[in-house]
């Protein structure tokens, strides 16, 4: 039996944890959750919202699969996943987007995986108050990480049999350090020959996917345009309730949603589990079952196809009920 950290989060995190282990418990896999609780609300009991306890249970299981944590803007504590991805340094951040079935978009076909280096650029969280009237933020890309995140780019795009790695800068303008990143690629790219490789500014990237996503196969960005961007992308497919993740490193991988926490609706039965399922069924991928992953995707797909929806994709199942229809055509793919 695998041991699994599973960090139940705050807002809706709660909601849509119970759902997919609900979901995976009915697929018949057998996983010893390791419960952990990670948020704001941890603050008045624990001092911190990522205790030590949770980084040392990922650290022990190797594994974890993670709901959204709240992060505050402009002040209060520094990002959760942030901290997390540094402290376990979980360097290539994966977004899968694809469309869905029965899930409106503008577009249709689009098949696009967005790699994003996770540790350094503008994220480093290098910052310091000059004065009153200016505040500085510093800028880290390094040899290293760079040709890591896409090592890691032309990796995936081989065993997953895809034909192109298109890197996105804004070498044009920060030529020393987004200069450096695409220099990185392009040896990187040389590695290769049997995957076709292009390079593209941001702010055409962002254009260009939304005139014609189709173009786009494998997208390699350093972290601050790997954000962005991959939100664009989940845009593409229906938007954030459906958008999955992944942080892998060397020793550690961490499933996640794209989403955040949506406290507005916390409590409520609204929330969308799709994300965090489909991030679950690439943690299932990564340790080995697949099959029970495969027939996950199928129940999910099958309960979309018929209609069953939550309402931000435009149904009016609640969470619960969503789970349920997907946990019935489990018990029917079994038999």
């Amino acid at each position: 039996m695998k041991r699994v950290t599973l960090i139940k989060g705050d807002g809706i995190g709660p909601e849509i944890t119970d759902s997919v282990m609900k979901i995976i418990n009915a697929a018949g896999v057998a996983i010893d959750w390791d419960i952990q609780t990670a948020g704001a609300d941890l603050i008045e009991t624990e001092g911190t919202p990522l205790p030590q306890r949770v980084l040392d249970s990922v650290k022990q299981n190797k594994i974890a699969l993670k709901s959204p944590v709240t992060t505050p803007i402009g002040k209060g504590f520094r990002s959760v996943n942030v901290q997390l991805r540094k402290e376990l340094d979980l360097y290539a951040n994966l977004r899968p987007c694809y469309n869905l079935p029965n899930v409106k978009t503008r577009y249709d076909k689009v098949d696009i995986v967005v790699v994003r280096e996770n540790t350094e650029d503008l994220y480093a969280g290098i910052e310091r108050q000059v004065d009153e009237n200016t505040a500085e933020s510093i800028k880290i890309i390094t040899r290293k990480a760079s040709e890591r995140i896409a090592k890691f780019a032309f990796d995936y795009a081989v065993k997953n049999n895809r034909k192109e790695v298109c890197v996105v800068t804004k070498a044009n303008i920060c030529k020393l350090s987004d200069g450096l990143f695409l220099e990185c690629a392009r040896k990187i790219a040389q590695q290769y020959p049997q995957i076709k490789f292009r390079e593209i500014l941001v702010d055409n990237c962002c254009m260009q996917l939304v005139q014609n996503p189709n173009q786009f196969d494998v997208l390699l960005l350093p972290n601050l345009y790997g954000d962005i961007v991959s939100d664009l992308c989940a845009g593409l497919i229906g938007g954030l309730g459906i958008a999955q993740g992944a942080n892998i490193g060397e020793n550690y991988a961490v499933f996640e949603p794209v989403h955040g926490s949506a406290p507005d609706i916390a409590g409520q039965d609204k929330a969308n589990p799709t994300a965090m399922l489909m991030s679950a069924i690439e943690m299932l991928n990564y340790i080995g079952e697949n099959e029970a992953g495969r027939r996950i995707r199928l129940a999910l797909f099958d309960t979309l196809d018929a209609g069953i929806k939550t309402v931000d994709l435009g149904g009016n199942a609640s969470c619960t009920e969503f789970t349920q229809a997907i946990v019935d055509r489990l018990v029917v793919l079994e038999k």
